[in-house]
């Protein structure tokens, strides 16, 4: 058995410790080398995905999944979902959930399709559809694309938050899921508002950097903002933010208790993180 990787920016966190938080094993039978089954959740779901290039979901993807609260029963819609990590933990967590994973580039669409039809995730498959599409399109191209107004009760993303000068790779693929674009969180929660319906929530992961842009894309659109900050250790600044949302909502943004992944110097995980990441528990005190 080999562990995930930590997400598109490597969270600095061990994932050699004794808590693991999911792993992943490139199983013998899969006839294709250039891809990898892999479980999370500790074997809830498993995702088949690119061994050697795009992006490999990891910690980003199972925290964002925990900001849906248990029990949710509503529709999702997973924007940007690459093999669909986030939206698969969704559904495994909420037995009642249904969820859409939006993805545009044909190599992760495959991928997320292959994974609902895994035996793996025979449970699952029934909840889970698979939209090509791209997650910037606006009006009419939108909803010719799949994406119908107000059809969600819930949107999460994970939306690419690298600078450009950051992490320069010559895989494209890698390169489309990280690197962001000048006015993205503009476009994508213009999306999210669109396919909202009436007090619809979305959620975000990204870095604390962002929060300033969120915050104001999110004007107008959605109000009432949580914004929980995700430190590696208690002593250590925050390398990720998870803000969520209510469309209509007009109240201030507040900020929540903050998720340590370890203590002190220890490398386990603590038993908050641990339960979030693997779907036991939800990120948001409600």
């Amino acid at each position: 058995m080999r562990e995930v990787g930590a997400g598109r920016t490597p969270l600095p966190v061990d994932l050699n410790s004794g808590q693991k938080p999911f792993q992943i094993s490139a199983r013998p039978m899969n006839p294709n080398p250039d891809y990898t089954i892999d479980a999370f959740h500790r074997g809830a779901f498993h995702l088949v995905q690119p061994a050697n290039k795009g992006h490999r979901a990891g910690l980003d993807a199972m925290l964002l999944a925990g900001a849906v609260p248990k029990g949710f029963s509503g529709r999702v819609a997973d924007l940007g979902a690459g093999a669909g990590a986030a939206g698969f933990a969704v559904a495994a967590r909420c037995p009642a959930a249904s969820v859409l994973l939006v993805e545009h580039a044909a190599e992760m669409v495959g991928c997320a399709r292959q994974s609902r039809d895994l035996p793996a995730n025979t449970g699952l498959a029934g909840r889970i559809d698979v939209l090509q599409a791209d997650v910037e399109l606006s009006g009419p191209a939108r909803k010719s694309a799949g994406l119908a107004d107000r059809s969600f009760d819930f949107i999460i993303m994970n939306p690419p938050f690298n600078a450009a000068r950051d992490r320069a790779t010559p895989d494209q693929l890698k390169r489309a899921a990280h690197v962001m674009t000048e006015g993205l969180f503009e476009r994508w929660i213009r999306t999210a508002s669109a396919i909202g319906r009436a007090r619809a929530e979305v959620a975000i992961i990204a870095r604390p950097a962002s929060l300033a842009d969120i915050l104001a894309a999110l004007e107008g659109r959605f109000g009432s903002p949580r914004c929980l900050p995700i430190h590696p250790r208690p002593d250590a600044e925050a390398i990720r933010i998870i803000v969520r949302a209510r469309k209509g909502a007009r109240g201030a943004l507040t900020l929540a208790a903050p998720l340590i992944l370890h203590e002190g110097g220890g490398r386990d995980f603590t038993m908050r993180s641990d339960a979030i990441i693997n779907g036991r528990e939800t990120l948001f005190v409600e």
